[in-house]
């Protein structure tokens, strides 16, 4: 091996290995030999090796140490072996004129004879054992088929022991020895690189049990990638459904039409003619709902909506589209609880049909639009529930004059504080009532307006059949009239029927002279039981049963005076109203 030094060949020495007392001084440096080649050619040696230790011979000096001391004296006796005469190791020094060990072929067990192949060297001492205290001897794992297995020295016979191979001289203090050594066979083959030190590299039991532990190892930290991996894509495929882009089955975008009956074709039909009303006034505010009557922008309302502007409060018309524009009070009236605005610089409005009301019939479908708690354009569906229904509302003045008799129609669509002033309309978005009451749950005292429960499916309307007339005067007039029978009624009385009052107002008579009822011969005290048929149960629902009629209408009655039944006929009159 050329390392970059030119090699220094010497002469053998003459004289023998050192004593196997003392150490071999072998220090490492820059004239360290280098390596031996086993492919280099040199005579073949015949001698087989025993487990005995090689003669002691002096090796030549290594290019780099100094001349060693020669060795001491030995005791006499035979060699133990024969002189290898090319000093090779383990039995000779190394050194760097060394040649390549000659091919040697291992005898058999010990003890058997081998034929002399060269003249014995003369006897010498029996070897001393050494000082240091002797390794014990390890077991040799089996060489491969090349290399024979050479038979063990028990420490006590010489100072060499079995590493796995072939017997390697202990180093001694101060003794350093290189990997050519450790790896040298004097026993492989020719032409063969260098072997190791025990068996070939994998061979070793321990070896294989790594490797085996190693690919189990592996093997478990692969299947805990694989299932983590797999897990992962198993949550994914099951969060997503696969894994594509997750496209879900959707209809096709229609043109929009609804059958007209349908609660989408009555709210498309309906919803451009109803608005909603935002009022103030100096102590007050609300809103309500309103819908269009005509083309000249007049709306019809509920007067509890319109009540809070007072005289010079404000009143702003907000349209579905979301337009809005200010209005003006036209007419109001709170016996009937109606009201009519206007607006003005409109254009393109689309009046309400107006229905009649005396077609209805309970169970009919109808549908309720308006703005409850504000939320314009509310939808909401139901049926008649009753007709006729004779409510009062209002009365928070306490003298009456704001008290509403309305002969209603019941609905089970949900109202709501708001709703008031809309319409409720039927299958062919007609207007057949005006929302204007609802019953509230939580009072117990009969039907409220403008309350803030909410809709407990107890809805009433004004029929609109009323509100068309009471619109049309407060358009034409500015004021409504009421039907009258001129008679003052006992509103304490609490028997079955309507009771005629002892006085009238500021103690005049309670029959009004020359008034409809006094031409019917209608007396104080007399109790009226029905009115064109209908059971009358008390003095408020004998109003509402005149008011759901027209001044000059002629209706038949049903008293009780003195125990005894009578019916008389009576033509309404007139009387305007507030």
């Amino acid at each position: 091996m050329d390392d970059g030094r030119q090699a220094k060949w010497w002469s053998r020495p003459a004289t023998g290995r050192p004593g196997r007392d003392e150490p071999e001084n072998r220090a490492g440096g820059e004239g360290d030999a280098p390596s031996l080649r086993p492919d280099t050619p040199g005579p073949t040696d015949t001698t087989a090796p025993t487990d005995s230790p090689a003669p002691a011979n002096s090796p030549a000096p290594v290019a780099g140490q100094g001349p060693q001391e020669p060795a001491p004296s030995r005791p006499a006796g035979p060699p133990l072996h024969e002189p290898d005469v090319y000093s090779t190791p383990p039995y000779g020094g190394p050194g760097p004129w060394a040649p390549a060990p000659p091919v040697q072929r291992p005898t058999p067990a010990h003890g058997t004879p081998v034929p002399p192949q060269a003249a014995p060297l003369p006897p010498q001492p029996p070897p001393v054992p050494p000082q240091a205290t002797p390794v014990p001897p390890q077991t040799s794992p089996v060489l491969p088929q090349t290399s024979p297995v050479l038979p063990q020295t028990s420490p006590e016979q010489a100072p060499y022991v079995t590493t796995g191979g072939a017997g390697v001289p202990l180093a001694g203090p101060g003794e350093q020895r290189t990997s050519q050594w450790l790896q040298y066979d004097p026993w492989g083959a020719p032409g063969q690189p260098l072997t190791q030190v025990g068996p070939p590299a994998g061979t070793e039991p321990g070896s294989r049990k790594n490797r085996r532990g190693g690919a189990f190892a592996g093997m478990l930290l692969l299947a805990l990638v694989a299932s983590g991996i797999g897990g992962g894509v198993g949550a994914y495929v099951e969060r997503t459904g696969g894994l594509t882009t997750v496209e879900l089955p959707q209809a096709s975008h229609d043109n929009g039409d609804r059958a007209p009956e349908s609660v989408a074709g009555i709210a498309a039909s309906a919803l451009p003619s109803v608005v909603t009303l935002h009022v103030s006034g100096t102590a007050e505010s609300g809103t309500g709902t309103g819908f269009v009557l005509d083309a000249r922008g007049h709306i019809l309302t509920n007067n509890h909506v319109v009540a809070p502007a007072g005289s010079s409060g404000d009143i702003t018309v907000t349209f579905s589209s979301g337009e809005t524009a200010a209005a003006e009070l036209v007419g109001k009236d709170s016996g009937y609880d109606l009201a009519v605005v206007r607006v003005k610089g409109v254009s393109g409005l689309k009046p309400l049909p107006l229905g009649n009301s005396d077609n209805v019939r309970v169970g009919d479908p109808v549908v309720a639009i308006g703005a409850p708690f504000d939320l314009s354009n509310t939808v909401t569906s139901g049926i008649i529930s009753a007709k006729q229904r004779p409510i009062t509302a209002g009365g928070e003045k306490g003298d009456g004059s704001d008290i509403s008799y309305v002969d209603a129609l019941q609905t089970d669509a949900p109202i709501n504080p708001g709703n008031s002033g809309g319409p409720l309309v039927d299958t062919q978005a007609h207007v057949i009532g005006i929302n204007s009451a609802i019953r509230a749950a939580d009072s117990g005292k009969g039907t409220e307006r403008g309350g803030q429960s909410g809709s407990i499916g107890l809805g009433f309307a004004i029929p609109i059949n009323q509100g068309k007339r009471v619109a049309e005067e407060l358009i034409n007039t500015g004021k409504a009239t009421h039907p009258v029978i001129g008679v003052t009624l006992d509103m304490k009385f609490t028997g079955d029927g309507a009771k005629v009052g002892e006085k009238g107002p500021e103690d005049g008579p309670a029959v009004t002279k020359g008034g409809p009822a006094a031409k019917a011969g209608i007396r104080s005290g007399d109790v009226i039981t029905e009115v064109q048929g209908q059971r009358v149960h008390s003095g408020e629902e004998l109003i509402v049963k005149i008011r759901a009629h027209r001044p000059g209408d002629r209706l038949e009655l049903r008293l009780t005076r003195g125990g005894e039944e009578r019916s008389v006929t009576l033509t309404l009159g007139s009387a305007s109203g507030t």
